[in-house]
């Protein structure tokens, strides 16, 4: 068992005991070593609500261009939303105190229901918030007819 300490002073940090020290397996998490491409950002937050009209996911994507996100139907009436942040390049001469900023691929599918128009689907990107809508075709109420009752 060891502690590992930092001789940096920092307030909201806590020192932190690794209880996987000594593993075949790397979990320590340096600060001056980034993890692999498919990191932290693996889960993006994506919200999906019905209106009348479509299907409206949004995702919070801070800091990302849309160049880095793609927009996709599948086969099967599926959303596929993906992209990539790239890291920032690490200089020989900088000197890390913590990173917290997330990097790496993300992926969700959304299985979209039978009445999506997937032929007409729109993504807009605005202040790091993706909006894909998927509009729903018009459900038509069936028409009652009235039937004359003989006798």
């Amino acid at each position: 068992m060891s502690i590992v300490r930092s001789n940096i002073f920092d307030p909201f940090s806590l020192d932190v005991w690794d209880p996987f020290q000594g593993f075949p397996f790397n979990t320590n998490r340096s600060l001056t070593t980034f993890d692999n491409d498919t990191s932290t950002f693996v889960n993006a937050r994506i919200d999906w609500k019905e209106t009348p009209e479509a299907h409206v996911f949004k995702a919070d994507l801070p800091g990302m261009k849309k160049e880095e996100v793609k927009v996709e139907v599948e086969e099967c009436n599926v959303l596929k939303i993906s992209g990539q942040r790239s890291r920032e390049k690490e200089e020989k001469n900088d000197k890390w105190h913590r990173v917290e900023r997330s990097s790496g691929q993300f992926l969700r599918r959304f299985r979209l229901p039978e009445n999506a128009k997937v032929d007409q689907v729109k993504a807009a990107m605005e202040n790091g918030v993706l909006t894909v809508t998927v509009p729903k075709e018009e459900v038509k109420k069936p028409e009652a007819k009235a039937i004359e009752i003989s006798g």
